[in-house]
């Protein structure tokens, strides 16, 4: 396809305006393009998003594609809205990295890991939209059992699971 200017403005700002990813094919339905059109006007914005004069860039994630800012330029953004950073305290993020890593867990599961009740950290989370209710467990009670959302994707700039770094343990630390 040669460079459209139209074609690449239009994707660009149903990307902007979308307040949900959008597929390959959902902007090629929308467009009137086939799917490889929009793909190579996919990859052109990847690429002129990844001059460090943008301050944009293309998310994909499971779900599709949107736009975003550079993490580099967080500080800036939180100026603009002067929103205090907020942090996770450790525990939290000790009930994080257990459900990212052994997804879709039981707070059982994950209290039994850590030796203490995940019942704060677990409920932070579940506010600030990192961790979702992924359905029940087969058993006993029927416990939830508790899955990392997009959101969380997008807060650690991942675009997938299969993005998050290899778990070590302290025996290969030691080696």
């Amino acid at each position: 396809m040669l460079f459209r200017e139209t074609e690449t403005a239009a994707l660009e700002a149903l990307l902007f305006v979308a307040k949900d990813p959008l597929t390959a094919e959902r902007l090629a339905g929308i467009m009137e393009l086939a799917a490889e059109d929009v793909q190579e006007i996919l990859e052109d914005l990847r690429q002129r998003y990844a001059s460090s004069s943008s301050g944009l860039m293309l998310i994909e994630s499971n779900e599709g594609f949107k736009l975003g800012t550079k993490s580099a330029l967080a500080r800036y953004i939180e100026i603009l809205y002067k929103q205090p950073v907020q942090t996770l305290s450790g525990a939290a993020l000790e009930v994080l990295s257990i459900i990212a890593y052994k997804q879709p867990v039981t707070r059982g599961e994950v209290d039994f890991l850590r030796g203490v009740q995940s019942d704060r950290a677990l409920a932070t989370l579940v506010d600030r939209k990192l961790v979702k209710e992924a359905g029940r467990k087969d058993g006993p009670g029927r416990p939830i059992l508790y899955a990392t959302t997009e959101q969380f994707l997008s807060h650690f700039g991942l675009a997938s699971l299969k993005d998050l770094p290899p778990l070590t343990t302290e025996t290969d630390e030691n080696e």
